[in-house]
């Protein structure tokens, strides 16, 4: 069956690269407008330049973990497109650490852009959502509306080390199932998409020194060491990772008319991997 969202407009957080960038792209070649957000302005220039149909790409740049830029990306897109249709919270890192080395901050950072971003941006929306599907229905119309916020099987099982990113991660499916029961008079499908070992450069394999990345004053490390990469995969029924373009199909079911019928639910998208 195919389908297109020619005519739609799509909020896509933390798209200037890996995932999120992967799923803006998926939904342009679908048709939709897309609004990409970022904290690096530069990443989204590049985005930019090479993402298919510039014509129907806008950008806004902002720390989504300040109170007030959740509403200002929302606000931006609403006065580039005159809508919104579709919200990805796609926007996050990882800052690891077991609990009894986790201090308040770090753990706050892992809920502040993994699950209190996503409750601001979708709060922010609201209004917009509400009285559009109000005006429709006075008028017989029901037009489906689509949220996808990003979970992780971390978020459903638990990873030692993660204490912080499984917890916002499992508050993101009470998010999510929470809105599904508020927002379907509305005509909003709620659903997550939970990710297992995707390409990004979070697990990219550590050859040499660390790999690092700045954020708010703080140098993290990412990646993981090739051994544990490699064992992580045997673990895995599929025996390898997942690709952005893979991550990004999963999205895109939930932000097409194929799942019109399908709300609160949470769609694991990790080669068959549980932690």
């Amino acid at each position: 069956m195919s389908f297109t969202l020619e005519g739609r407009t799509a909020l896509v957080t933390g798209s200037g690269r890996g995932i999120g960038l992967a799923i803006a792209r998926r939904l342009l070649t679908a048709g939709a407008n897309v609004m990409l957000n970022d904290l690096d302005e530069a990443l989204l220039l590049d985005a930019l330049a090479h993402l298919p149909h510039p014509e129907r790409v806008r950008h806004v740049t902002g720390d989504l973990t300040v109170p007030t830029t959740p509403t200002s990306v929302v606000e931006a897109t609403l006065n580039a497109f005159g809508g919104i249709d579709i919200i990805v919270n796609n926007a996050g890192y990882t800052w690891d650490s077991v609990i009894q080395k986790t201090t308040d901050e770090q753990f706050q950072a892992m809920l502040d852009i993994h699950l209190v971003t996503p409750f601001r941006i979708l709060r922010a929306a609201s209004d917009y959502l509400r009285s559009t599907a109000k005006s429709e229905s006075a008028n017989n119309q029901r037009v489906m509306r689509k949220v996808v916020n990003i979970t992780s099987i971390a978020g459903t099982d638990g990873n030692p080390g993660q204490v912080g990113y499984s917890s916002a991660k499992a508050g993101v499916i009470g998010l999510t199932k929470t809105l599904a029961k508020e927002w379907g008079r509305y005509n909003v499908n709620v659903n997550a998409v939970g990710f297992g070992l995707i390409e990004t450069r979070l697990v990219q394999p550590i050859t040499g020194g660390d790999a690092t990345m700045q954020m708010h004053g703080h140098e993290i490390r990412v990646g993981l060491q090739p051994a544990i990469l490699d064992s992580l995969k045997d673990s895995c029924p599929l025996r390898r990772l997942g690709t952005p373009e893979e991550a990004a199909g999963a999205v895109l079911f939930f932000c097409s008319p194929l799942s019109d019928y399908v709300t609160g639910e949470v769609l694991i998208c990790g080669g068959g991997m549980h932690f």
